[in-house]
Formats: C-alpha cells, structure tokens, sequence
C-alpha cells in the first residue's frame, strides 16, 4: 500500500471500519456469554461507531486532526453499553495521539493504539482481562515492536490484527465463563471486526464504504420526552441559519443550474429557499454545513451578503431564559423498558424516565439529555441494568446538571432507591440511603435461551426457559410458571417478607393471576404482588425483600 496515511485516506478507514461492525453486528451480539435474548454487544459498539461517524461527516476538510477530533467527540456522545463505552475510551486515546498531525505512518499508529489502550484501561474501575482491554493491550503493545519492522501501513496492520486474533482466541482461557460458554470475548471481536474495517481500505477493499447512515441519531428514540421541555422547545437538528447572494452570475450559468443548487442545498439540510434569476440569486438554508452550500453557490457565481446564525447557541439561551431562576435540589432520571415499569417510576415521583435496558442500551448522551431536562441542581440516575452503568457515569460529563449514578443493576433496585429518595434530604443523605436500599433487594429474571450451550451447571437447548439471579442462570424448564417458581425458590432466604413480581409484555393477565395464586399458596407468611411491566423479552422480573 503506503508508508503514510492522509485525512482523506484515514476517513475513509474509520468509515469502513463502522460500516463493517454494522454488517456484523449480529455476529457479535451472538457471542454474548449468557444465551438471552439481550446480547447486545454488537449493536452497542456498532451505534457508538455510527455515532463518531455522523460527527465525522459533519467535518467538510480532510485535515487530520479535525477527523480525529470528531472521532472522539462522537464516540463520547453515542457511547452504550460497557462495550460501546470501552470503544469510546480507545477511539478518544487514540485520536488524542492525531492532533497537530497532518499524517499517520506506522510509528505514529502504534502510539495511537498504546494511548488508546491507556486511556481504556483508565476508563474501568477494575479492569477484568479476558475482555476487550486485554485484546488492546496487546495488539498496541505488539504494534510498538511491528512499527519497527514495517513502514508499509498494509502490512502492519495485517499483522496488528493477526495479534489480537490470537489473543482473542486465549480469552476463553482467562475468563472461565467464556470458556463454558464456548465464545471468545464479544468486545475484542468487534474490535478486530473494526480494524479489519480499517485494513480494507488500505488493501483496496472498499465494498464496505456503500452503507448509508441515517439523517437523525438513533438514540432520539430512547428518550421519553412525556416531561417537562422548557416550553416544548425543540432540540436543533439543522445548527446553522445561513443567507446569502450569488451576485455577478457567470456566463455559462443556466436555470437549471440554479435547480441543482436548490436540490443541493436541500441535501444538506431543511427551510431552503434559493429563488432569482441569471441576475441574482437569493438563498436560505438551514444546514450543518454553511461551508458547503457556499461552495456549491460559488460555482454560479460572487458570493455576497453573507449570514450565518448558530441557531444551537440561539436555543441554548432561550432554554436558559426558561429556566426557574431557582432549581429544586434533587432529581430523578430511571431507565427501564415497558410502559407498565416506567408508569411505576414515574408514580413514585422519578422526574424523567428514558425507554432502554436489555437490547435498548441508551447512551451517554441520552442520558445527560435527561438529566438536563430535569429541573434540578443534582440529578440522581438510576441505570437498573450492569450494562448501563459506564454510560450513565460518562454523562456527567456532557451534561449541564450535577449527575450522581446509583449503580442499580436491575429495576427492583431501581424502585427501591428511588422509594427512598427525599427531596429536602441533601444529596449525600440520599445517596448513601438509596445504596442501602438497594442492598436489600434480591433479584431475579425469567426469560428464555436464544442458543444451545452448556452454563452455570445446566445443558440448555435453544428455546429453554430460564431463571437468572444477577450473575448466573440458576433455573430451566419448558413452562414459563415452573421456571419462575424455581427461580423464586433460589432466590428466596427464610427472612424474606415481600415478593413482588414484573409481569412482561408476553404474559397475558390470566396467566399471571395463575402464578400469583399458586405463590400465595407456596409462601402463606409472604406478601406477595403481581404488576404489569410491560417489559419486553423478559416474562418475569422478580423482586424478594
């Protein structure tokens, strides 16, 4: 291939590699260790890649340290799940390496990576090995010592890749659950699966690069926008408002010309006006890229009268003028997924609920939107899934407001905390009561194997009903209600008082007054409660106190 790598030829790299974890995602989501039907891994990574993408896009120069920037940026924004978050952190150590850079060779690539690696490492409180950090860390650390054999970017890469491949296939090795499982590491696949993205370019591959994204961000749709918005004002998809004039037309213009322009222009963005003649034409557009609709102008013609408003900083200041000039102290932002669950949040007065969890992974910008739209100087987020967790905490970073994230990992700890949270109570005394709340809470779930494998001590065949506590399966069967009362039973200890169940989106009404019965009669001495969750994929969700 080459000794270096361009702005021009790197954009094209990141964009194949999103592209090809896009095609693959599937396959990824496939490796998740426990076969439930929220093995998500693969669409995490993916959208946090689509994310940097769509930031990317809006760059209108190939100069590399902009590219890198927008990497970083973007990531950060669309950041999901641990994996997505992970991703992040490697993309903003690596891109921190471009700047002031107006190429890349391989010196600089393996510096990349090792910052990279760095930066994830720093990212995870107790980094676990086995996992995607393992396979960075080795292919930065084995990419220092290729730097010094190869200039050849092609080759370099190619034997990168071959490095965290055989690391990855060790991974089952250092983690015993991927070994029982019979996967390697989901996180490092998607990974290589990215890099690999990458290294089609430089081979002259690029049957990847034909994937179109979509216009809008995919995240809008977990937040739940049934609350308070200041005043219903929109969020600004379009930033620039942007006038002008194309005076001293040239000779050779035409009116079709001034056509193309206005189907131009309306592909870069909305409320486009481009109307005149072969004397003056005048145009207005909404767009994230002024530069370019000028350019585009500037081939019939003298640009003149020139006016862009940043109509992002417009509605920053009118949200700002909304405001209550004094904010209520504590706030509530839950994530969960079925209306019967967010109802149930909001009736214990949650200020903000976002639709996600198993599948529905919402990321760090999802979730500082939320916050931001709660009226409060601190923001307490309750993420109820483990996968949640770094995204929510990364969000403190892209929000306005004070986030606090109580590590929830399932939605009875979720209700629990939020039950006791107390408005006039600093934020000190609420957090240290909703930790100790959700200590009191035992969790359980009933959902179903999407795969035959042998786990936990049980030989499961696709389509198994299952029970799981927070780490393991710990039941199966082939009737949803038997699997639930052996659930329960695990999970029960002889202190227990209340057992409450979450009744999912597939279990009708009679089936779940037929459990709840048959619990009354098993556990006489137990207050014992059933609701609609709503929940999807999950036909349980098991709450004992």
């Amino acid at each position: 291939m080459g000794k270096i790598v361009t702005g021009a030829l790197f954009r094209k790299m990141v964009i194949s590699g999103a592209n090809y974890l896009e095609n693959n995602k599937d396959y990824v989501d496939s490796l998740n260790v426990f076969p439930v039907p929220d093995g998500d891994t693969g669409t995490n990574m993916s959208m946090t890649m689509r994310s940097a993408i769509k930031e990317v896009n809006l760059i209108t120069t190939n100069n590399l340290e902009d590219i890198a920037d927008a990497i970083s940026k973007g990531a950060l924004k669309g950041a999901r799940g641990n994996s997505g978050v992970i991703l992040s952190q490697i993309l903003k150590g690596f891109s921190s390496v471009l700047v002031s850079e107006k190429e890349i060779n391989t010196k600089l690539f393996a510096k990349a990576l090792k910052e990279g690696s760095d930066v994830a490492y720093k990212a995870v409180t107790k980094p676990k090995e086995g996992t995607i950090l393992t396979v960075i860390r080795v292919m930065a650390d084995e990419s220092i010592k290729l730097a010094k054999k190869h200039q050849d970017m092609e080759e370099f890469l190619k034997e990168t890749i071959s490095a965290g491949e055989e690391i990855l296939k060790m991974t089952p090795e250092m983690l015993p659950v991927l070994k029982k499982a019979g996967v390697v590491d989901a996180g490092g696949r998607g990974l290589l699966i990215v890099l690999t993205g990458f290294l089609k370019v430089l081979s002259g591959d690029e049957s990847e690069l034909t994937f179109e994204f979509e216009d809008t961000v995919a995240s809008d749709a977990f937040v739940n926008n049934a609350t308070v918005d200041y005043n219903d004002l929109a969020d600004i998809e379009f930033a620039y408002c942007t006038e002008f004039f194309v005076i001293n037309i040239n000779k050779k213009t035409t009116e079709a010309d001034i056509d193309k322009l206005r189907e131009q222009l309306m592909g870069l963005g909305d409320s486009v006006i481009c109307i005149g003649d072969l004397n003056l034409i005048k145009v207005h557009v909404h767009t994230n890229t002024p530069g370019i609709a000028l350019t585009h102008a500037l081939k019939l013609g003298e640009i003149n009268g020139v006016k862009i408003e940043n109509m992002l900083e417009q509605n920053r200041a009118l949200k700002i003028q909304n405001e209550p000039a004094t904010l209520k102290k504590v706030g509530v932002v839950s994530i969960c997924a079925g209306e019967g669950l967010a109802n149930l949040f909001r009736d214990l007065n949650v200020d903000y609920v976002i639709e996600g969890g198993q599948t529905m992974n919402p990321s760090a910008e999802d979730i500082a939107k939320a916050a931001d739209n709660v009226l409060a100087e601190t923001v307490f987020v309750l993420p109820n899934n483990k996968n949640i967790i770094l995204a929510a905490e990364l969000a403190n970073d892209l929000s306005k407001r004070n986030i606090v994230v109580i590590p929830t990992t399932s939605v009875p700890q979720g209700i629990n905390a939020a039950i006791n949270i107390d408005e006039e109570s600093s934020v000190e005394d609420n957090k240290n009561n909703m930790l100790a709340a959700i200590g009191t809470v035992t969790s359980g779930s009933v959902t179903y194997a999407v795969r035959s494998t042998s786990i936990d001590g049980f030989k499961l065949k696709e389509g198994d009903f299952i029970g799981l506590n927070d780490k393991n399966i710990i039941a199966k069967g082939e009737n949803v209600c038997d699997v639930t009362i052996k659930t329960i039973e695990k999970l029960i200890k002889p202190d227990a008082s209340t057992l409450t169940l979450f009744a999912g989106s597939d279990v009708s009404e009679e089936d779940a007054n037929a459990l709840t019965e048959k619990l009354t009669e098993k556990y006489p001495d137990l207050e014992i409660a059933c609701h609609d969750g709503g929940q999807p994929l999950y036909y349980y969700l098991v709450s004992i106190e």
